[in-house]
């Protein structure tokens, strides 16, 4: 897998569009699911937040994606205070989702109409764009990710992966900055894992900012620039180069992202960026 070495010297020059600060997060009282949390995630970057079921993968992301908000501590995005209150102002809550996009481990949770034409058009046309606008963007989309042929269908009677094409697609047609992605190979058959993994690196040369939150080892080294590992105990374990972290048996074992016995290796990828 080829590294961007000069995206790597660009994003450290420059203001992280996100930026949390001392964040905790629980749903229930003295239920911490997220502690103490200090992060920066810079324009361009491909990361992936790894670790075991029930580490707060998914909750960090839903909150990077203003879907919740912290307990405490503050988390900055795009230059702004990302807050509950913030997102209320419909100027800013436009401009927000137009510049982050959200993929759902669960394709069925963001599916919604009675078509996948009327699926991909929903977003573009809640943010005001023209109909020949919508138009456009749902053909580019569709075309961009194969999709033509299941535009008049219906989405609730397609495969997992024709599904999982769909709801990427959804969020794409309001080409967004900056693109979410929750265990994203979650029930995919091997195609379409590959598939996903190959249109993923398309995305970080394009520029775009993809962040996958995943448990899958095996996708890590092809579609990570950057690693961030959170432990069993929803705190950040490690931060570093996908080579060095994946290389590091002991602490893939302590943080239960391999067994003892498993024979999992970096330095294998079949996918090239």
């Amino acid at each position: 897998m080829k590294k961007n070495t000069q995206q790597d010297t660009v994003t450290t020059q420059t203001e992280p569009i996100f930026h949390l600060r001392d964040v905790f997060y629980s749903y229930v009282q003295n239920e911490l699911v997220l502690e103490d949390i200090n992060l920066e995630i810079h324009k361009g970057e491909s990361l992936v937040i790894l670790g075991a079921n029930g580490s707060g993968k998914s909750t960090l992301l839903k909150m990077l994606c203003g879907l919740i908000h912290p307990t405490s501590g503050t988390i900055e995005a795009f230059g702004r205070e990302l807050t509950e209150k913030s997102l209320q102002e419909p100027d800013i809550l436009r401009e927000f989702r137009q510049k982050v996009g959200f993929i759902f481990q669960n394709s069925d949770a963001q599916l919604f109409s009675s078509t996948v034409w009327d699926e991909l058009a929903f977003a573009p046309l809640q943010i005001g764009l023209s109909p020949a606008t919508v138009r456009e963007r749902v053909e580019d989309t569709a075309e961009l990710l194969g999709i033509q042929p299941l535009l008049n269908r219906s989405p609730h009677r397609l495969s997992g992966g024709e599904k999982k094409k769909v709801a990427l697609a959804c969020v794409l047609t309001v080409n967004p900055e900056v693109l979410f992605l929750d265990e994203p190979t979650n029930g995919l058959d091997p195609r379409t894992q590959f598939w996903l993994v190959e249109f993923l690196i398309a995305l970080r040369q394009a520029g775009k900012t993809v962040i996958t939150a995943t448990h899958d080892l095996a996708i890590v080294e092809d579609i990570a620039e950057r690693i961030v590992i959170f432990s069993e105990q929803h705190t950040v374990a490690a931060d570093g180069k996908p080579l060095e972290l994946l290389a590091n048996r002991d602490l893939l074992l302590n943080l239960n992202l391999i067994h003892e016995r498993s024979h999992f290796h970096v330095g294998g990828s079949r996918h090239h960026g």
